[in-house]
């Protein structure tokens, strides 16, 4: 059984963490490197938005009996749409996020200011979209 409490809290984190995401977007690209500050903290909410959502897809998978998809960010990611809990379209950006997330972690140094900024500026309402669905098919179906 889908434990509702995690995911209610996990996606609260995220929510949370968008707040600050979406506050770091509104500085211009010269603010934004103005301060070392400003992309760590970037990548750090980032990172563990990412990880939340996958996270939450791990679980949910689980639960409904697709352990098989739930090892692997993009198996996560293609389990997801695959069975319903988020569109088509959501899950291929999912696949997108895995990717970025494996870059977050293992090629960290790799990971550039600019880069950092245009996803603040072109990319977090696909992390907005995953929670919309989420609470749609997962809380307001399993609640």
């Amino acid at each position: 059984m889908i434990n509702i409490t995690l995911v209610s809290q996990r996606l609260e984190l995220i929510d949370f963490w968008l707040t600050n995401l979406k506050k770091l977007s509104c500085l211009s690209y010269e603010e934004f490197t103005s301060s070392n500050l400003n992309s760590a903290a970037a990548e750090s909410y980032l990172r563990r938005s990412l990880e939340a959502v996958f996270d939450i897809g791990r679980h949910i998978l689980a639960k409904t009996g697709n352990i098989e998809m739930a090892g692997e960010y993009k198996s996560i990611a293609q389990g997801l749409a695959g069975n319903n809990f988020v569109s088509n379209a959501l899950g291929k950006k999912l696949v997108q996020m895995a990717g970025y997330r494996n870059r977050m972690v293992h090629f960290y140094s790799m990971v550039t200011e600019k880069e950092l900024y245009d996803i603040l500026l072109d990319n977090l309402g696909d992390i907005e979209q995953f929670t919309v669905e989420i609470k749609k098919t997962v809380l307001g179906h399993y609640q």
